[in-house]
């Protein structure tokens, strides 16, 4: 998952909220993306009246998705999907390209009750251990990639540089916030920032080749592979503090200045987001149709009716038996 191409025009007016901001280091040879979630993400939390930890994780994993979903140069689809014993067994979140985002999550309210009495209510606490899967789909007439990392209780942060070590090899940096702000339009705000050293120089793509033997006892083998501009780039943009990430009124251009201003950062075209759900009432009705005649009687509640509601956008609809006959 390379970074975006350059950009014909430099833009200075990016909102700050529900974008993706592509920019590029040029005398350090990295990439990278800026995604600042306002308002469509409080949509997409507010569907579901997530408790606090789960919305947070939520959120994590809405912003990681917009990040890398945004990579794509095709009309596809990119899922998220967490699968793990944690209180939240599963997060999923879809970025059906170029702009629309739907996520759930399922987690057990009794096994939550108990890590909040433990202290033990943060994400990546809340996950556990199982794996992380990323599947890009580009239609029905392409084959499918799916990449995937281990849960190991490090949280979607630190699970993404582990994908892009292990699996992709490009040296990768990735940065997620959510934080509740009162007071502004919506409740709750993520961000994310990924970094990616993208090197055109042959002379620069090479690692240093120290066998591992050299390395100083005690000291990291890696460190003696990095180039010195992925070193620099990778510690720059370390600095960025959450509040930066989720800040209704630093502007992403601000944010990126304030990051690598030393170096030369160039801003491009940014790309909106918003929450939408693909889900219909001919879809539903087709995928009723789909169950057998039993099934579909099995179905029918007290009043008569099947009710069908949609985990990703929480819209419930209703059926009459005799229009999900099949046909």
């Amino acid at each position: 998952m390379s970074g975006p191409a350059p950009a014909s025009r430099l833009v200075s007016d990016a909102s700050p909220d529900d974008v993706v901001i592509p920019f590029a280091v040029t005398p350090l040879d990295v990439r990278g993306r800026l995604v600042r979630l306002g308002p469509e993400l409080d949509t997409l939390l507010a569907n579901h009246g997530y408790p606090d930890e789960v919305a947070r994780a939520l959120g994590e994993a809405a912003a990681l998705t917009a990040l890398l979903g945004t990579a794509l140069k095709f009309e596809g689809r990119f899922q998220l999907q967490t699968r793990s014993d944690g209180v939240i067994d599963m997060l999923v979140v879809d970025f059906d390209a170029p702009d629309r985002l739907r996520a759930f999550a399922r987690f057990d309210a009794d096994r939550l009750e108990a890590a909040r009495a433990a202290g033990e209510a943060g994400p990546s606490a809340l996950l556990g251990k199982g794996h992380l899967a990323f599947t890009i789909d580009q239609g029905a007439d392409m084959s499918r990639y799916q990449g995937l990392v281990g849960l190991e209780g490090q949280g979607l942060e630190a699970a993404a540089h582990e994908y892009f070590l292990r699996s992709e090899q490009i040296p990768t940096l990735v940065r997620l916030a959510v934080a509740e702000i009162f007071g502004v339009s919506g409740r709750w705000r993520a961000g994310g920032l990924i970094l990616q050293f993208l090197p055109d120089s042959p002379q620069r793509r090479r690692m240093n080749d120290l066998p591992p033997g050299d390395a100083p006892e005690g000291v990291a083998q890696d460190a003696f592979r990095e180039d010195d501009a992925w070193t620099e780039a990778r510690a720059l943009a370390a600095t960025v503090e959450d509040h930066e990430l989720v800040d209704p009124n630093l502007s992403s251009d601000r944010l990126l200045y304030r990051l690598f201003h030393e170096r030369g950062v160039t801003v491009f075209e940014h790309s909106a987001l918003r929450h939408a759900c693909r889900c219909s009432r001919d879809s539903i009705q087709t995928m009723l149709r789909g169950f057998t005649q039993q099934e579909r009687r099995d179905m029918v509640g007290e009043d008569g009716r099947i009710g069908v509601t949609c985990e990703f956008c929480g819209v419930k609809r209703d059926f009459d038996p005799s229009e999900v006959e099949a046909e």
